[in-house]
């Protein structure tokens, strides 16, 4: 008989506010408390200390607008942070600080999430839905210089970018940029070419959130509809479908695969996070525990593969935290 799926280890509450995006900073060596950050629908990011199950602190930067993005870059203490105030902030929290040092205005009215890559010590990639309704903008930071604009070929009604995932194969290696599109596609980009080099449609709605396991060269995207679309990209780096998995309820807000890609999570809109094995997409728990809209999910970093997590962010204000299958 299967075990009953568990109950959150622990859950966060306190932000009053629906929760839209979730980033865990655990796996630095040394004294650092594990932390998760939470990004809200009032526009605060708040700074969960993992040990206490409180607030360390609350950053408000957006204009009290909603945040959907947080990122860490290097280390808790350079924050990035993406909100409906259309700007992306660059945020240094060390030794207590608690101020935005720059920021980037995207001028972009959708809620697309940005994508970093680090690139080299100290240099990223950042990938963002662009000012021009179809088109993704990649800037170099901290420089902010511009890296590159993609734009679909004429006549290619792809509509806006929806969500992102900057990677490479290793260090050495191009960065590519997978896309996903309000017409359901899924698009592969070359950055030094600025070119499309692979378009697949894996939906028949818009593609509302994607991962991408560039080991396996395998990804995964989900939509508003009932079905997980999983695709591979080939030697010639073209896109084909995999295989496609059937819901039992419509909407996937967030999908997100394990670093150690043993296993992966969806946060759904009927307010559950279901637990998949990412090999053959089996389907190992549904758990149940939210009472609205699950927004995100992600996993912590932690070292040790007995302490790792998983978050879960949702509309009725609440973070769950999850202990499971860490040991696999």
């Amino acid at each position: 008989m299967a075990l009953p799926p568990p109950d959150p280890q622990f859950v966060l509450r306190g932000t009053s506010a629906a929760i839209h995006t979730l980033h865990f900073s655990c796996g630095s060596q040394g004294p650092d408390v594990p932390t998760l950050f939470s990004g809200s629908e009032n526009g605060f990011i708040h700074v969960w200390n993992l040990k206490t199950h409180r607030v360390d602190t609350a950053l408000d930067g957006h204009g009290r607008k909603s945040v959907y993005c947080v990122e860490t870059m290097g280390g808790k203490d350079r924050l990035l942070s993406q909100g409906r105030d259309q700007r992306i902030c660059l945020w240094d929290l060390a030794e207590g600080r608690t101020s935005v040092t720059d920021s980037v205005f995207t001028e972009n009215v959708g809620f697309c999430r940005c994508s970093l890559l680090k690139v080299a010590q100290g240099r990223w990639l950042m990938a963002m839905a662009a000012k021009a309704l179809e088109e993704v903008q990649v800037l170099e930071l901290p420089s902010k210089t511009s890296v590159c604009t993609l734009k679909p070929e004429v006549g290619a009604k792809l509509g806006m970018p929806m969500c992102l995932k900057l990677w490479q194969l290793n260090c050495g290696s191009q960065p590519l940029l997978l896309a996903g599109y309000e017409d359901g596609s899924v698009v592969l980009w070359n950055l030094s070419m600025a070119k499309a080099l692979s378009q697949l449609v894996c939906h028949q709605e818009p593609v509302m959130s994607l991962d991408f396991d560039s080991e396996k060269a395998k990804g995964i995207s989900g939509s508003s509809e009932k079905v997980l679309s999983i695709w591979s990209l080939n030697e010639q780096q073209n896109l084909q479908v995999y295989k496609t998995h059937r819901l039992v309820n419509a909407g996937i807000s967030d999908i997100t695969i394990r670093p150690d890609k043993k296993i992966l999570a969806t946060a759904g809109w009927d307010h559950r996070i279901r637990i998949f094995g990412w090999k053959k997409l089996k389907p190992l728990a549904v758990l149940d525990y939210h009472t609205a809209t699950v927004h995100c999910v992600s996993f912590s970093d932690h070292r040790n593969p007995s302490e790792r997590l998983l978050a879960a962010g949702s509309k009725d204000h609440r973070i769950s935290i999850w202990s499971i299958y860490t040991q696999t």
